[in-house]
């Protein structure tokens, strides 16, 4: 419609007293939640950590081990894992979220034409853009625009976390991977000596000084260790295809080669308990989590009150297309509606009471995620200590095995002992070195638990 000047005026003056209108909505007063973190570590006696001047490094923390073809593999983590991949375009559609909201701070203007005829006024022919514009009188769409940066960035913790949780499996992987190369490097070096030991007491045997029962004994030791390297290799394979998985490849034709374990642990820097809360992209997300559902509470408010919606259209109007530059056929109107639900039966306050209940449980898996992070940083230093004093009593059990084999042995080529002596000495050393080689393995895999538990890759 066509409206004259004072008309418009009217219209002007409430528009802009409406505006002036303070928001009546507040949103609750954002806190984030209080978590009673303990002011140190439980560390074992047997485990100190070191604290070097350079810090854990962030992004690759996988380089402090220094094994180039770890970081290899980890490379190909970071750019090939399809979970990764899909983490990362769910941040992508959060950060295009954030865009649809603050596209809505902007009028929307559209385009459009008619043709009408109609008896007896002939043909009537309108052109002409139309603007509209909600006015954000209680700041609705201000908290949409809060919320989805929100979610954007729990999105974007949510990826560092995967991150971190992959680039971790696949140490471990490769860490176990060492630990039963180390194991079937054992188990084969066994075999050449109980195989030569074999050869010793089967000429004995020819000579009538042992047995069969003693030839029967070894040659039972030696097939058993046969059986063992071959359980281990399989479950090698088993640890390989895991790998070929988290890598982003097929695993037929996925091999990692044999290599001996590092001999050196690098030193963690430990965070301390407050400073976990900061570091771990997971408790990072249950924060955001909270914050985003105390924004939902206000946005679930903001419905108890109207809405203020703006219009403008201009354009020509006309029986003619010949007539398009004559003044006359210029029109234009501006005007405005308030609109405010009276009776919903009751489903905006049921709303509402959703979100609150929704920031109650947020907050509960904010303090889940914060003493299970406590938790896995406490076991991992506990599990330190524990390996560290089992490696120091295994290493001895290691060289008492040896010392008895060696005495097992002069015995036995002196005719003062029998073939099952020597056999339960090596039965014993075989195990004794299985152990500490198990211990090993356990030791780099629980470091890389406790880089993980520590929020290590997080930037």
């Amino acid at each position: 419609m066509t409206i004259g000047s004072g008309s418009r005026a009217r219209d002007i003056a409430v528009a802009l007293a409406l505006l002036g209108v303070t928001s009546c909505v507040s949103v609750p007063v954002y806190q984030k939640p209080v978590m009673p973190a303990p002011l140190a570590w439980d560390t074992p006696e047997s485990w100190r950590p070191a604290a070097p001047a350079d810090q854990l490094p962030r992004g690759t923390w996988w380089t402090v081990f220094h094994d180039d073809a770890l970081s290899g593999l980890e490379a190909q983590v970071i750019t090939a894992n399809a979970t990764i991949a899909g983490a990362a375009a769910r941040y992508e559609q959060a950060r295009a979220l954030s865009s649809v909201a603050l596209a809505g701070n902007l009028p929307s203007v559209d385009a459009s034409g008619s043709l009408t005829q109609e008896r007896p006024t002939g043909t009537t022919i309108k052109l002409g853009p139309s603007v509209s514009y909600e006015v954000d009188l209680f700041g609705k769409r201000q908290l949409n625009i809060a919320a989805a940066r929100q979610t954007e960035a729990g999105s974007a913790d949510d990826l560092e976390n995967v991150r971190l949780v992959l680039t971790a499996d696949l140490a471990s992987n490769y860490f176990t991977l060492r630990r039963l190369d180390a194991e079937i490097a054992v188990l084969t070096q066994s075999l050449e000596v109980l195989q030569r030991q074999f050869s010793l007491i089967q000429a004995r045997h020819d000579g009538g000084l042992t047995s069969g029962l003693d030839v029967a004994q070894q040659q039972t030791l030696i097939e058993s260790t046969r059986t063992q390297v071959t359980l281990l290799r399989d479950q090698r394979a088993g640890v390989e295809h895991a790998m070929a998985v988290l890598t982003g490849q097929p695993a037929p034709g996925f091999h990692v080669a044999v290599a001996k374990m590092p001999t050196t642990v690098p030193s963690v820097a430990m965070a301390t308990p407050t400073d976990l809360l900061e570091r771990r992209p997971d408790i990072a997300s249950a924060e955001r989590a909270v914050a985003l559902a105390n924004t939902k509470i206000g946005i679930a408010r903001t419905a108890f009150f109207p809405s203020l919606q703006l219009f403008g259209s201009g354009g020509l109007k006309m029986d003619s297309i010949a007539k398009i530059f004559d003044a006359p056929s210029w029109v234009w109107a501006i005007g405005s509606t308030v609109a405010q639900n009276l009776f919903d039966g009751g489903s905006k306050k049921a709303k509402q009471l959703f979100a609150e209940a929704g920031y109650d449980a947020a907050v509960a898996d904010y303090r889940a995620a914060t003493l299970r992070a406590f938790r896995e940083v406490q076991d991992s230093l506990t599990t330190l200590g524990a390996i560290d004093q089992a490696r120091t009593s295994q290493a001895a059990a290691v060289s008492a095995a040896e010392r008895a084999l060696a005495i097992a042995n002069i015995r036995y080529a002196g005719g003062i002992a029998n073939a099952l002596d020597v056999i339960s000495s090596q039965q014993a050393l075989l195990a004794a070195q299985r152990t500490a080689a198990q211990l090993d393995g356990a030791r780099f895999v629980t470091t890389v638990q406790l880089v993980k538990a520590l929020g290590g890759g997080w930037q």
